[in-house]
């Protein structure tokens, strides 16, 4: 899912240009039932061992000291999928949906962006209507590696955490994504047995230990 609007260079230089995200309609079954196309990333979650090394291959993949984005999620209960609001802590946010298979290792994900100038009102209103799962905080470096977006976090409460998004392109299939994604793992020292299946929120709901 794109974080283009909480952009935020480091002081060394500025990172190269994110295009805005899309923002789609419905999802699934009932996004073709209206002839709708979602967005679509193939992504991997993996904990991280050496933050260190991690940020310097990175660096060296983009050709960029990347970007920090500060963000809190805030997660609804949906009856499909996953909803969320985030806020950049800027006066921006975006309220995402999205559905992705809870697996270890390169997933599918659909996904729905919404951005708003009042993401504090409109959690309000939404926790209100629909009660609240939780809350993620985090602080991101966002790396632009090809058609891939990487993010090393640090999660408050859980720790270091490395993320892939492939942003497939309309001629790609998942399996194309996939194979993107696997070699960037590798280039990135990232190991299979690290890769964790789930969300953040489930993590810190777990305690902090990632699912069997």
């Amino acid at each position: 899912m794109a974080d283009a609007p909480g952009l935020r260079p480091t002081h060394r230089a500025p990172a190269r240009p994110i295009a805005s995200p899309r923002v789609g309609v419905g999802l699934g079954d009932s996004g073709q039932a209206l002839g709708l196309t979602m967005p679509a990333n193939v992504e991997i979650k993996a904990r991280v061992r050496d933050r260190a090394e991690l940020l310097r291959n990175a660096e060296r993949l983009s050709g960029s000291p990347g970007c920090v984005i500060l963000q809190t999620d805030t997660f609804f209960p949906a009856p499909n999928g996953r909803l969320k609001l985030r806020d950049f802590r800027d006066g921006r946010g975006q309220l995402v949906f999205y559905n992705r298979p809870d697996a270890e290792g390169p997933k599918l994900s659909h996904y729905a962006i919404s951005p708003t100038d009042d993401p504090t009102g409109l959690t309000a209103v939404l926790s209100q209507a629909l009660g609240v799962q939780g809350t993620v905080k985090k602080e991101r470096r966002l790396y632009l590696v090809g058609q891939t977006r990487v993010h090393v976090d640090r999660v408050e409460g859980l720790g270091d955490f490395m993320e892939l998004e492939v942003v497939l392109q309309e001629q790609q299939s998942p399996q194309d994504g996939e194979e993107v994604a696997r070699q960037l793992m590798k280039e990135l020292g990232v190991c299979q047995e690290d890769l964790l299946a789930g969300a953040y929120l489930d993590l810190l709901l777990a305690g902090g230990e990632p699912r069997p």
